[in-house]
């Protein structure tokens, strides 16, 4: 029976034209909300088109709603009749599965006609944005790599990406836009968004200042929301200040940060981000563990961000008795006033539009206005900024907004049934979290690779503690701006509740297993999303069945994690390990300790599944470097792996582009995978050279290879990375697929060491190849030799020769291939090998 109600419900609104409000006050009208989506979508086509072809795209879709207006024949003589007379009732039986079709076909027709209207609409926009984007100089100096001085304003905060690598300074992102630009002589005035890349001195700069430097543009990617990267030469002069309201702005965001300053470092850093996303003051420690609980979307501007603080601005209202429509205007004046303070960036007026449809999601009176108003906002939007049709951000914030339109408020009814009645209130408070968490999982997989198991316990544990953490945020801001002392006492109010958040995120990222593998990539989000869907459908029927035989679905429910739930191997990791070689197949991926939950991956295997398993059974949730040796499949392709339920801080690779001379059968490169991933997870890859150094708790590698292009043999097997690591007292040499050319250079700097050639492990190069230096092998004497290699691999890898070398050399062979993952544990300064 429900199942019939359901899908009565979903087909009878999705094809119906409006109705009288009482008749059926529960029904929610979807049409717009079908139109917004193909008009995203056609959006995101569009942005990897010139400007010529998404003007036709628009006129094609013109053309739809004519021929869906036209083709109606009933509405030649009444105009746009099927748009506003009300149809005869559509009747769907569950036993014959027929419907009627004089009732269908006009509510497709109407749906067609309005989903044309909608795409021309945004098609044109974004037509017009591409056109001005193309229009200046800087894209076809782009192409020529040109050295340009430009004036421009910043548009975002300048934040830091990655540490700096050997004692160098940071590279530090922000994004400006170009007013005008010299380069060759020629002075042109634009209107041009650009990605800037600089170092330390560029965290100086603020939020719409007006500077000028010189810098190298080089073109970005089709689709990006910049028109070109600009790498700064040197530190910004500063042209102009933001001006006197946005200077008043900065001002108060310094006031809020000066009033929660005596607090401890946790909510010292969350209340001005939970408030008014300022991340400044954000311990790196909390921002990962937020990150990798899914709970970022409190320390930044998103739309439950806006949506917790209008709902304390409606209660602040109500307090001071507010009433009617001077309401609506207070409210309407705080989201102004929210927006300016964290600063009108594409992603806050995004935010701010989610977060204001997302209130009528949790209104019991307006919810049936929820997804009209949100399709509005999706259209608003994208003709405001086509660019956030390609962002995750932009459908994050949609699907947990529809998630609070169509179950929050059914569900949190559903969970007041249950509580007491002193308790339910917290039931809005755990129904939000998991619709949105519901609706945003098959996109959250395609940015992670996993399953996130703790992010919704996570985030319901921490829902309770949010409405008065922003509401005694939002009364610290009020209170700032005129005595930071005063703001010194809610200040505190905030920073309870936002410590035990805090205590949350730091729990939750250190309990084992707190992701589940998934199959990557779209095919995983869509197997997901389906399996959303059949949850969505049954769980009214599943609901009732466990409560009417909760012993059978317990047992059920366990059965169900222990088939699933990865179990780790008995003590595994082992105490004192420094490198694991991880078991990938045919490739390298290994990591080295760095601290509890935390360590440097180099390599990433050819396959995200192995090497996400690995990186899980030894408990890491931080990456603190990703070193990617070389841009082959075997040992980049499963960089998706190392993202999966982690926190990535850095990646590093080959300085050595991939071209040139392809001799000896080398295979092509992945290098665009690599940026492409680095790119979705907001990291810039930066290359290592010899002589560079990564310092860590505990570890230190230093660079010995390369410093120049080998055209000998494989371009880019030897331009691989080569790590001197010093760990735990061990030294341990770790050497990528270089061949015999680049090893020999390699032992050139390795004799330069103060300590000398000698090693504790080797990672033999190339998984064992016969293409090896004997000098290498001989001269570092490595007590124990590790190969990463697949079993029966076509390549005949670890040959014969390779073996009896290092068995020549004193050295003990121990391989990935027979036994699986490899440990290398420090005992009282010497190595030792453990397997799972």
């Amino acid at each position: 029976m429900w199942r019939r109600q359901v899908t009565d419900a979903v087909l009878d609104r999705l094809l119906s034209k409006d109705e009288p409000e009482d008749d059926e006050p529960r029904r929610l009208d979807l049409r717009l909300l079908v139109a917004a989506g193909v008009a995203w979508g056609l959006v995101l086509a569009g942005l990897r088109m010139p400007a010529l072809w998404v003007a036709v795209m628009a006129v094609g879709c013109l053309c739809v709603t004519g021929i869906c207006v036209w083709g109606e024949r009933r509405s030649l003589a009444t105009g746009f009749d099927h748009f506003t007379a009300t149809p005869r009732p559509l009747k769907w039986t569950w036993r014959t599965r027929t419907y009627r079709r004089d009732a269908i076909y006009p509510r497709l027709v109407a749906v067609g006609a309005l989903g044309g209207a909608v795409s021309a609409l945004c098609l044109c926009a974004t037509a017009g944005h591409l056109a001005v984007r193309s229009a200046g100089p800087i894209g076809e100096l782009s192409q020529t790599s040109a050295i340009v001085r430009v004036e421009a304003v910043v548009t975002s905060d300048p934040r830091a990406v990655a540490a700096g690598v050997g004692g160098a300074q940071r590279l530090v992102i922000t994004t400006v836009s170009v007013r005008q630009v010299v380069a060759r002589g020629a002075v042109s005035t634009t209107t041009t968004p650009v990605l800037v890349l600089g170092d330390e001195r560029w965290l100086e700069v603020h939020w719409h200042q007006r500077i000028s430097f010189t810098g190298r543009l080089k073109p970005a990617e089709a689709g990006d929301d910049v028109a070109a990267i600009l790498t700064a030469r040197g530190a910004p002069t500063v042209l102009a200040g933001a001006g006197p309201l946005l200077g008043a702005i900065e001002g108060l965001r310094a006031d809020t940060r000066q009033a929660t300053s005596s607090l401890p470092a946790d909510p010292r850093g969350l209340v001005p981000a939970l408030v008014i996303g300022d991340t400044s003051a954000m311990p790196q420690e909390l921002n990962d563990d937020m990150r990798a609980t899914g709970m970022s979307h409190l320390n930044a501007v998103s739309g439950s961000n806006v949506t917790l603080v209008l709902m304390s601005v409606i209660w602040l209202s109500g307090w001071l008795r507010i009433r009617g429509r001077w309401r609506l205007i207070f409210a309407g004046a705080a989201l102004v006033l929210f927006v300016l303070l964290c600063r009108p960036q594409p992603s806050v007026i995004r935010a701010a539009a989610m977060g204001a449809v997302g209130l009528l999601g949790v209104s019991v009176a307006r919810r049936a206005a929820g997804p009209p108003a949100l399709a509005a906002a999706v259209v608003v939007l994208l003709i405001y900024d086509p660019w956030l049709a390609a962002s995750y951000g932009f459908a994050l914030s949609t699907l947990a907004t529809a998630g609070l339109l169509f179950f929050a408020r059914p569900w949190a009814d559903w969970f007041a049934r249950f509580l007491p009645s002193r308790l339910r209130r917290l039931a809005d408070a755990v129904a939000i979290p998991v619709a949105a968490q519901a609706f945003c999982a098959p996109v959250i997989v395609l940015l992670q690779g996993s399953v996130s198991l703790i992010g919704l316990p996570a985030n319901v544990l921490a829902a309770p503690l949010v409405a008065p953490a922003t509401l005694a945020g939002v009364i610290t801001v009020v209170v700032a701006g005129f005595s930071t002392s005063v703001a010194a006492v809610p200040a505190w109010l905030a920073g309870l509740p936002a410590w035990g958040i805090a205590w949350v995120a730091h729990a939750a990222a250190r309990v084992p297993m707190g992701s589940l593998p998934w199959v990557p990539g779209t095919v995983g989000a869509l197997l997901l999303a389906a399996l959303v869907l059949l949850l969505l459908l049954s769980g009214p029927w599943l609901a009732r069945a466990a409560l009417r035989r909760p012993w059978l679905a317990g047992g059920l429910a366990l059965v169900i994690a222990a088939v699933w739930t990865p179990m780790p191997s008995l003590g595994w990791p082992p105490p004192g390990w420094v490198y694991v070689a991880c078991d990938v197949g045919q490739g390298d991926g290994g990591a080295l300790a760095t601290s509890s939950g935390h360590a440097v991956v180099v390599d990433a295997g050819p396959e995200p599944g192995p090497m996400a398993a690995c990186l899980d059974r030894l408990g890491i949730q931080v990456v603190d470097a990703l070193v990617l040796t070389h841009f082959h499949a075997d040992h980049v392709g499963g960089i998706d792996g190392v993202f999966a339920g982690r926190t990535v801080r850095a990646v590093y690779v080959t300085p050595v582009e991939p071209g040139g001379q392809q001799s000896g059968g080398d295979e092509p490169s992945d290098e665009p995978l690599v940026h492409q991933v680095s790119a979705a997870h907001r990291l810039t890859p930066q290359p290592l050279k010899t002589g560079d150094t990564l310092t860590f708790t505990g570890l230190q590698a230093t660079v010995v290879w390369p410093s120049r292009v080998l055209h000998a043999g494989s371009e880019q097997n030897n331009a691989s990375i080569v790590l001197d690591v010093h760990s735990r007292g061990l030294r341990i040499v770790l050497t990528g697929d270089i061949e015999k050319e680049a090893a020999a250079a390699a032992l050139r700097e390795l004799r330069k060491a103060p300590d000398g050639t000698h090693v504790d492990v080797l990672k033999v190069p190339h998984h064992g190849s016969a293409n090896q230096d004997p000098d290498f092998e001989h001269e570092l004497q490595a007590t124990i030799g590790v190969i990463s290699v697949g079993a029966d691999n076509d390549y005949g890898h670890p040959t014969a020769k390779t073996l009896d070398l290092l068995r020549d050399s004193g050295t003990a062979v121990v391989r990935t291939d027979r036994g699986g993952d490899i440990a290398v544990v420090s005992r009282d300064g010497h190595a030792l090998i453990a397997r799972p």
